[in-house]
């Protein structure tokens, strides 16, 4: 008689074999010094540029503008970014973000001294479009921020590279910039740059103008920006900048062609707790 407390004998089942895990790709962050920066570093930002920055509008006929041909890529070299970001004797800083061994992303900065207190100006913040939203931009400007630095600026056509300048660097919400410091300063500071696009700038929007209209609707609801006079295509910045007004998230206006945002704002110092070259390691 079979025992009943005894189960039958049931042929082991083979191990399910655990599929492998996703690997995680890797994020390397790494920053710079002027003299640290090499020709190899900026032709790779160049390309990444290059490819990822924008395209070029349509400008008006003038022979002054800046513009290539409508619809082709803006195109950077090695050598111009090194004149523009980085010129002789200025003190200027490179962070790079690489993925996998693949740059995707870097932001330039120059730093000079205003009234006692050291500015930190981005010239150039660039993430491969496959890359962005990603937090990116915001990381590589809080890896460039130095602890001693408390005047902030960026002059962009996008309003994302706005919003993370303001993410990595201000005290306050975007939305509720306080734009007293750049209406009383951002001349002088910008004046006193060595980037010479950036000194050479030309201020427009209400915050820096009495007048009340000037022909040109989107000139005239500008708040805060320069006249660059380079005429990239505006449609994703656009659009970026839609989606944030209908949400009342964009104080500083609309967009005008050929012109950039001005973002500039005071900010406390951070504590001092590891030297500006770890920082940027």
């Amino acid at each position: 008689m079979a025992n009943p407390s005894k189960q039958p004998d049931r042929a082991s089942k083979p191990p399910i074999p655990r599929k492998p895990r996703p690997k995680m790709p890797t994020e390397i962050f790494k920053g710079f010094h002027s003299d640290d920066i090499t020709d190899d570093m900026l032709a790779e930002a160049a390309r990444l540029f290059s490819g990822n920055y924008g395209i070029w509008g349509t400008p008006p006929p003038s022979p002054n503008h800046q513009s290539g041909m409508p619809g082709a890529r803006v195109k950077m070299s090695g050598s111009r970014l090194r004149n523009q970001c980085v010129p002789a004797g200025a003190d200027c800083s490179y962070v790079s973000v690489t993925v996998d061994g693949t740059l995707v992303g870097y932001a330039f900065a120059c730093r000079w001294g205003y009234q006692g207190r050291q500015v930190c100006w981005v010239t150039q913040l660039v993430v491969h479009r496959e890359y962005r939203e990603r937090r990116l931009a915001t990381r590589l400007l809080e890896k460039l921020r130095d602890p001693d630095d408390e005047i902030f600026g960026i002059m962009s056509s996008h309003p994302a590279a706005c919003i993370a300048l303001s993410k990595a660097c201000a005290d306050f919400d975007f939305q509720h910039i306080p734009l007293d410091f750049a209406r009383e300063h951002a001349a002088a500071v910008m004046a006193s740059s060595p980037i010479t696009y950036v000194k050479d700038a030309k201020l427009r929007g209400r915050l820096f103008s009495a007048e009340t209209s000037s022909g040109n609707a989107k000139a005239d609801d500008l708040v805060a920006g320069v006249d660059s006079n380079f005429f990239v295509d505006h449609d994703e910045p656009l659009a970026a900048l839609a989606w944030l007004k209908e949400r009342a998230l964009w104080p500083l206006g609309e967009l005008p062609d050929g012109h950039e945002f001005l973002f500039v704002f005071e900010s406390s110092r951070r504590h001092r707790s590891r030297s500006r070259s770890l920082a940027l390691a």
